[in-house]
This record gives C-alpha cells, structure tokens and sequence, in this order.
C-alpha cells in the first residue's frame, strides 16, 4: 500500500498521471504497475504513462497527457498553447508538442510532434511545460489568420499573459 501512495502523492500533482520512471524512483517496480492496473488503481495511457482510475478531469488533461506521452523534455506549442488558454478559435483535436529529441514511440493520432529545440526558455502554464504565449501567437504566423492571431494577442493582453511591449510587437509583426 505504501508503494501505491507514493504513486498517488506524485500523480496527485501532474493531471493524475505518473510515469515509469517517475514511480521507479520511488521504489515502485514495472510489475507493480502491472498489478496496480490490473487491480483498476492506474491506467495505462501509453508507453510508460499512468493515469490514476480515480481522478477529477480537468480542462487541461489532455495537453498534460500529451507533452507526457511525447516524453521528457517535451513541451506544448504553437496553436496549442493559444487553444490551452482559449485565446483564439483552433483545431481542438490537434494538439502539437514541440521536442528537442527524436521520438520513436507511437503516438495518438491527435498529437503532432514537432521536433525543435526550445528558442526561448519554457514557460509553465497550469503545471505544464510549454512555449512562452507571446512566441506561440508569433509562431502562428502564417498558419492561422491575423485576425484570430491579433484577437489572441489582446486578450493575452488582457489576461496578463503578454506585456504591454510583447503586445506592442505582436501587434506591429501581425499588420506587416
């Protein structure tokens, strides 16, 4: 039981979700995983990744679910980060991970994997990894339409997730 606790302590703070390697640094084995899923404790999301069975969704579930599917080092990015924070209209089944490693493992068809190194430094919105939301708008550029970008940026704005300045340049590189 003290085992399943440290699981529960660690996913009670990521979206419910607890990883392999998270939980065999606990202690926690592979086959214990394996029981704890056959007992309905966890479930299992995909190579390596655990959801415990009783957990309260969120709205943010499904972008955790899928920069921890895409592994370490993952991050959400470009018109994902602007749907987390429904700032603009975007393609809600798509969700878009940026990674600085090749990825290997299948993944859900709904994520896309873009395979970059991070620009600038990280940001952490509602405990997830993701890019800053002033780089995602101007990542967006060219793939969605100014103005859904420039209405994302004012309410960014208004919202506290952008500078006065960073709004400033998004508004002066969306009317070029």
């Amino acid at each position: 039981m003290a085992h399943f606790d440290d699981i529960y302590e660690i996913a009670a703070d990521n979206y419910g979700l607890v990883s392999a390697k998270e939980a065999g640094s606990v202690g926690v084995t592979t086959a214990e995983l394996s029981r704890y899923v056959r007992e309905g404790r966890l479930g299992r999301i995909g190579h390596g990744l655990y959801r415990l069975a009783r957990y309260t969704p969120t709205p943010y579930d499904s972008y955790a679910e899928a920069v921890a599917l895409v592994g370490a080092g993952a991050y959400l990015y470009g018109e994902s980060v602007i749907a987390m924070h429904a700032l603009a209209p975007t393609n809600p089944k798509l969700i878009r991970v940026a990674t600085p490693k090749r990825v290997r493992r299948a993944l859900p068809d709904h994520i896309i994997v873009d395979q970059r190194a991070a620009d600038r430094p990280l940001k952490s919105y509602e405990g997830i990894p993701s890019q800053s939301v002033f780089e995602a708008i101007r990542s967006c550029k060219g793939q969605m339409m100014s103005e859904r970008l420039a209405e994302a940026a004012e309410k960014a704005r208004r919202n506290g997730l952008i500078t006065k300045s960073q709004y400033d340049s998004l508004t002066e590189e969306l009317a070029r």
